[in-house]
């Protein structure tokens, strides 16, 4: 195989990482003779480590060539124990940070890993406590590429990889360009690679991190704990406990509608429902955000039976399945379907008087693309690249609307895609299957949007349904679904989310530490691995102190050095305890020896 460098292709050097193939063309398993591999570097000074390349591949041959995929930038390393960050979705909805073990093997593909699951972000890192490498995709749009980690005996690898549908065929003189792509070398876990990253597309492309509206960092109380059957005399009843706690916001939830794609309210609700419940809100001092699933549309649905040419059509003909709610998607960048979407935004803002939005559902992360000939696409994969506009349709309606609307889309589990990020002012943990998931992807949104609220949705979903600290002290907007005074009857749960005296005295403790503190608009510092360090540590810079907040099943009194003071004399306050206790520690890298179970949180001053 002959191989021409525009530039010399240097991808990292350093002793823990090293090319262990070259990029090439694949068919039937065998690199492609009679291809020419192009590759030009391009170094990133304000991005220091980071440099993008550009990979043609050549048919210098006589005869056509078929190609079944290509693979490039591949970068691997060496080590006994290595973390990786992989922020793709599939239905597992597995931790986006984690130790790689021996015989692992990830995909990563950026597009739909199940009928509603697809969408990430385009960026994978592998690191060991010496250096952290990573590599992704740079292009201005979602990639429907896969970024593939594998680990055999101590050497992990990943690189990024396209496999076609179909062969392409490449006749003589023919070239293939690959995405731009993009390899990085930096110190630590993944926040420093993604916040470079994301500077990087800011730069480059004007894919604006997001900045939130003060409300956005309210607490959260929803009504999802009375579930689908909730009344709105339950909701109206809840408001005064509501208040006496101190949260600021009502999320009203799934429930109210007729069905996906008919939003209508239902004869429970009742046709004044919606807007006696917002007055009832409004008249409390609070704030209405509503649950809604934009872009399902249930296949009895008036809107799926009367206006099929708002459906997405998948190659086969068949609509996309929407397996949570049992719906088909409709077409993202069909223009009916942001006509009939910008109309609801208007009824659910202007007629219903809501404060902002929760739309929910994984399906909001991607689609499939679309065959459908209404949709007037002159490729069916412009539905995934355009995907992000249908979010910039409804958020710059929803602002004109309502100046300030909190926009918050929870993909369910899912890694976010990165290119709605702009057209969001709320982000959330997202129905988190562990309190680590919480924390771990609060560090991930600090990295790439530092000024973007993160709701670390319903306590309860935490360990243990009461893991405050875990929302508190990584700068987490506090959130509760619980009922008072007692649960609905018809609710699955079986009263899971029941205002206890344990409960409400947890309450009566942290959502003045929360509104006190205001953490979640202080300043996320990465002064800690999250892979390496032991035990799992956050900080918080607000206001001149420094909030550190560690977490481990149980810590016996090993030595905690306290990172990112100066050499002076500094208070510490256990302020997490029933009754808070200080002392001083001369900086600039004190040690502490606490001993705690779950969580330890101080202010240092």
């Amino acid at each position: 195989m002959k191989r021409t460098l525009a530039i010399a292709a240097v991808l990292l050097v350093a002793a823990s990482c090293t090319r262990t193939q070259p990029d090439r063309l694949i068919f039937n398993g065998k690199t492609v003779a009679d291809v020419s591999i192009i590759v030009t570097t391009e170094y990133q000074p304000d991005f220091p480590g980071m440099i993008l390349r550009y990979v043609d591949f050549v048919n210098e041959g006589s005869a056509p060539v078929k190609a079944d995929a290509f693979e490039t930038s591949r970068i691997s390393v060496s080590g006994s124990e290595v973390w990786t960050f992989q922020p793709t979705s599939t239905a597992e909805r597995k931790d986006w940070a984690f130790p790689v073990e021996n015989g692992f093997y990830k995909r990563n593909y950026l597009g739909m890993n199940g009928s509603d699951y697809g969408g990430g972000i385009p960026m994978v890192s592998l690191w060991t406590p010496e250096a952290n490498f990573s590599v992704g995709i740079a292009e201005p749009h979602l990639q429907l590429l896969s970024m593939p980690v594998s680990r055999k005996g101590n050497r992990t690898s990943a690189c990024i990889r396209k496999d076609f549908d179909e062969p392409v065929v490449l006749q003589p003189g023919d070239t293939l360009h690959a995405p731009v792509q993009f390899v990085m070398k930096t110190q630590g876990d993944f926040f420093n690679p993604l916040r470079q990253f994301s500077q990087f597309m800011q730069s480059r492309y004007d894919i604006k991190a997001p900045v939130s509206p003060a409300d956005a960092y309210e607490p959260v109380w929803c009504a999802w704990g009375y579930e689908r059957q909730f009344t709105v005399d339950e909701v109206i009843g809840t408001l005064p406990k509501v208040v006496e706690l101190g949260f600021k916001w009502v999320d009203v939830d799934d429930g109210y509608q007729i069905c996906e794609g008919d939003w209508e309210t239902n004869d429970r609700i009742g046709p004044d429902g919606m807007r006696r419940m917002t007055d009832a809100i409004h008249a409390a001092g609070l704030k209405a955000k509503l649950w809604w699933a934009p872009l399902a549309a249930d296949p009895e649905s008036s809107l799926a039976q009367n206006h099929p040419e708002l459906l997405l059509v998948q190659k086969d003909g068949s609509h996309e399945d929407i397996s949570w709610w049992d719906s088909w998607y409709l077409s993202p960048v069909n223009k009916g379907t942001m006509d009939y979407t910008l109309a609801l935004v208007d009824r659910f803002l202007v007629d219903w008087g809501f404060d902002g939005f929760k739309l929910d559902g994984q399906h909001l992360n991607l689609s499939a693309p679309d065959y459908n000939p209404a949709s007037g696409l002159e490729r069916p994969e412009e539905a995934c690249e355009r995907h992000p506009e249908f979010f910039q349709g409804i958020y710059d309606r929803a602002q004109a609307d309502k100046p300030g609307s909190v926009v918050q889309v929870c993909p369910c589990g899912c890694a976010v895609n990165y290119f709605y990020l702009p057209y969001i002012n709320q982000a959330v943990a997202s129905d988190p299957t562990s309190s680590l998931q919480i924390r771990q992807k609060r560090k991930a949104y600090a990295a790439m949007c530092p000024d973007l609220a993160y709701y670390a949705d319903h306590v309860e979903l935490s360990d243990g349904g009461l893991d405050f600290p875990s929302q508190v002290g990584v700068g987490g907007v506090i959130g509760t679904k619980f009922t008072w005074p007692e649960p609905n009857p018809a609710a699955t749960e079986n009263g899971g989310s029941l205002l206890t005296p344990e409960k409400e005295q947890l309450l009566r403790k942290w959502v003045p530490i929360y509104s006190g503190k205001m953490l979640s608009r202080g300043e996320y510092l990465n002064l800690y691995d999250c892979g390496f360090d032991k035990p799992e540590a956050h900080v918080i810079r607000k206001d001149g102190a420094m909030y550190y907040s560690f977490y481990a099943p149980a810590w016996h009194g090993d030595p905690i050095e306290l990172r990112g003071l100066e050499d002076r004399e500094y208070t510490v306050t256990e302020y997490a305890l029933d009754e808070p206790r200080s002392f001083t520690v001369q900086g600039p890298a004190p040690v502490i020896r606490p001993v705690f179970e779950g969580s330890y949180l101080i202010e240092v001053k």
